[in-house]
């Protein structure tokens, strides 16, 4: 039974799996203070819904047809920075977490942490702080506390979204090809960025870039 029915927090939830978004429905508005105004399968339902249903809490995750969830998140931030946003995703938090936070998240749950983990998150959020694990909070604090002259050292700070996409998909050992079905974009494109990222990570060649790209995944991982 829902308590302060007139008062409830509104969430929309944006996933491209029906049968997740279900769960979570059931999961949020089963917590007594939430309701859920809507939900999206796409970065264009999502920006459709956002503006008209003016949530108090966005449930994100990364993987969407088109759009990814990353360039949406940037976008609504942009738009409503006061939006808080919560991404719930299948991918490894240390892939991720950072680079949510940067581009305007207020939080990052692994699918796989279960309820608890989640709605505790969305209670942290919806109390103005930022959950992540505490594992990726002292890496976080870590990054932060280090030197000016150390802090340029990541290998993929100086990528913009669609080529960190990239290039974690080359770390993953996929080919041109497969990187242009899984982000759905042209083969053509997908070279640009990898041109792109080979100047931004000083990489002499594909060979280099591909070594690079491995390398990072396995210490994120």
């Amino acid at each position: 039974m829902k308590k302060n029915a007139g008062i409830l927090k509104r969430v929309l939830i944006v996933d491209d799996h029906p049968v997740f978004r279900d769960g979570m429905r059931r999961m949020v508005e089963g917590d007594g203070i939430f309701t859920v105004c809507g939900e999206a399968g796409t970065a264009a339902e999502a920006m459709n819904e956002v503006t008209h249903q003016k949530p108090d809490l966005l449930i994100l995750d990364l993987n969407l047809p088109g759009k990814s969830g990353l360039e949406l998140l940037q976008d609504i931030h942009a738009m409503m920075p006061e939006l808080p946003v919560l991404v719930v995703s299948m991918h490894e938090e240390g892939l991720f977490a950072e680079r949510v936070l940067r581009a305007g998240g207020r939080g990052y749950v692994m699918k796989m942490e279960g309820p608890e983990k989640i709605m505790s998150a969305v209670h942290r959020i919806m109390a103005g702080k930022v959950a992540v694990s505490e594992q990726m909070s002292s890496t976080i604090l870590d990054s932060l506390s280090r030197p000016a002259a150390k802090k340029g050292g990541s290998v993929i700070s100086a990528l913009t979204t669609r080529e960190f996409e990239v290039f974690r998909l080359i770390g993953q050992g996929k080919d041109t090809h497969e990187i242009a079905d899984a982000l759905h974009l042209s083969t053509k494109t997908v070279d640009t960025h990898r041109a792109n990222i080979k100047t931004k990570l000083a990489v002499k060649n594909n060979t280099e870039l591909v070594r690079q790209a491995v390398c990072w995944c396995g210490e994120q991982g």
